[in-house]
């Protein structure tokens, strides 16, 4: 029994002494670039430009299917086109880990708050999210957005319906 808490105690000493992949800082940088941008609206094509050629992107809309990167671009777009005044407010960047063997391995992850102004109605809006990025050469292979994103477009077209029935 001693040899076998002996192991153990050993084993958590080395997994915690590894730490985070160094790629984890670069890739954060990223991620938080990505976002920056998305929110500014200031250069769309360098949003593109963080994207690997075979990025999968899951949408956050109820339904949707992995997304490859033209469709990814459009998707932005979309976004920007109806939304001002863009901010994402991070809890928090968190590394992802293998699902296989709960290891970090370089992706990032992150909990945090959107908020900006509906275009067409001038209203206010504050949604909590979370995202996740996955690398590869550097480059975003895959990730996903997850917050009530149908709930925020309902919530701002009730507003435009009761601009339309006054």
């Amino acid at each position: 029994m001693k040899k076998l808490l002996s192991v153990l105690a050993v084993s958590l000493l080395i997994s915690c002494s590894q730490g985070l992949p160094p790629e984890f800082a670069k890739n954060t940088v990223t991620a938080k670039k990505m976002l920056e941008l998305q929110a500014s609206e200031a250069d769309f094509q360098a949003q593109l430009d963080l994207l690997h050629e075979d990025v999968k992107w899951q949408p956050v809309f109820f339904g949707s299917t992995e997304i490859g990167k033209e469709e990814f671009g459009q998707y932005l777009k979309a976004w920007q086109d109806q939304m001002e005044n863009v901010k994402y407010t991070a809890d928090n960047w968190l590394p992802g880990v293998l699902a296989e063997t709960g290891i970090a391995d370089g992706s990032v992850r992150s909990y945090g708050t959107w908020s900006g102004t509906h275009t067409e109605t001038g209203k206010k809006w504050e949604v909590k999210a979370y995202h996740t990025w996955d690398f590869k050469d550097g480059l975003v292979i895959s990730g996903g957005d997850y917050f009530d994103a149908s709930g925020l477009v309902n919530y701002l077209q009730e507003e435009v319906q009761e601009e339309v029935t006054e």
